[in-house]
This record gives structure tokens, sequence and C-alpha cells, in this order.
């Protein structure tokens, strides 16, 4: 499938899709408010903290979907990174990123949707650890009781017919747009295979982010 539009009907759906919940939460919280007789409470509480938490939400996807910005520093990467975890028990450790380093605009995007699909490979229950200097090599690793990367991320990253046609659902959105999205920059995607790995431990996924020669 290399139907542009339809990937951009894709995007909305998985946009909806991953701003329901909190956004859910925001409205049963504010209904439960006007409902209180004092100055809202536990649900004002509740309300707050979730229209944060979809606030941070939409930044994340507004900068990996939205069309590329400008540079992104590391804090200002790790700042954005705080919409991951939104209505998952995701721990994300960014510690060993490069802080002197700073992500190219294509890169700081593709980082970010490498992020998205980490957690993803995480089921909602996990540990993403991200580390390398932003203008050169990172390392994307998972753990977690269900940790893998999606089918077929592997072929998507090999080959960009593939990619297109892995497009068929919201659902099964982000390993091929992430492969598409580092083709279309010119940087370089790729699962490693260390030797001596437990069985069935998820391969680390590395981002080679130094611009084109």
């Amino acid at each position: 499938m290399q139907d542009p539009l339809h990937l951009a009907e894709l995007l909305c759906a998985r946009l909806c899709h991953d701003i329901s919940g909190p956004l859910g939460s925001l409205m049963g919280a504010t209904e439960l408010a006007a409902e209180e007789a004092q100055d809202g409470g536990e649900a004002m509480a509740v309300a707050v903290d979730s229209a944060a938490a979809l606030g941070r939400r939409l930044r994340l996807l507004r900068a990996a979907w939205g069309g590329e910005g400008g540079p992104l520093d590391v804090p200002a990467f790790q700042e954005l990174a705080e919409g991951l975890s939104v209505g998952r028990r995701v721990t994300v450790d960014l510690s060993g990123l490069d802080t002197s380093t700073v992500f190219a605009p294509a890169g700081g995007r593709l980082a970010l949707n490498a992020l998205l699909l980490a957690a993803e490979g995480l089921a909602g229950n996990g540990r993403l650890v991200m580390g390398g200097a932003a203008n050169a090599d990172v390392l994307v690793t998972i753990e977690g009781p269900r940790a893998s990367w999606p089918a077929g991320l592997a072929t998507c990253l090999a080959d960009e017919q593939a990619a297109w046609l892995a497009i068929t659902s919201a659902r099964s959105l982000q390993a091929p747009l992430t492969a598409l999205l580092a083709r279309r920059s010119g940087l370089r995607v790729s699962l490693l295979m260390p030797v001596g790995s437990p069985a069935g431990t998820p391969p680390p996924l590395l981002l080679a982010l130094a611009p084109p020669a």
C-alpha cells in the first residue's frame, strides 16, 4: 500500500486512540467535580492530572508525527518523552543519552518514533532504555514480561515496499512508519543480533543518526 491518504487516515485513527484514555479520565473527573458541593476535591485533582497527561501526550505525538521541527537538544527530547508513559506502566530511562549532543530535525523525529515503537513493543508494561549520541548512534532496548518488537519490523526496515504493504491498520502503523521515516531521511535503523543473548530477549534497535554524507 503506497497511499498517502490512507496513511493520513490511519495516523488520525491512531491519534484518536492514543488520546482517548486520558481524555476519558478528564471527562469523568470533571463530571464528578461538577456534582460535588465543595471545591472539586479528589475529582478535580484527577481532572488536573489527566489534563496535564493529555497535554504531554499530544506534544509528543505532534513532534513525532506532525512533520519535522527544529533541532532538539537532549533535555527537550527528554521532556517530550514524558508523554510516552501516559496510560502505561512503562519506565523510560534516557540517562544514557549524551547531553552534549543535539538531535538534527530528522534524527530527533526518528528517535521519537523509535520511542513510540519501543513502548508499543512493551505492551504497556516494562522498561525502555535509550542511550548514545544524538548526532551519531543511539541504541534502544526494551525489557518486560511481554517485551517484543512488532512482528515484521525487520522486514519493514529492510524493504520499503514491504513497509508500505505492512500498513494495514492503525494498530500496526508504528513499525512501518518508523521504517519509512528513516528511509526518507537517509538514516538507518536496524535490529542488532548480539552473540550470546538469552533466548527470547528482544534485540536492541540501532538508530544511525549521523547526517548522510
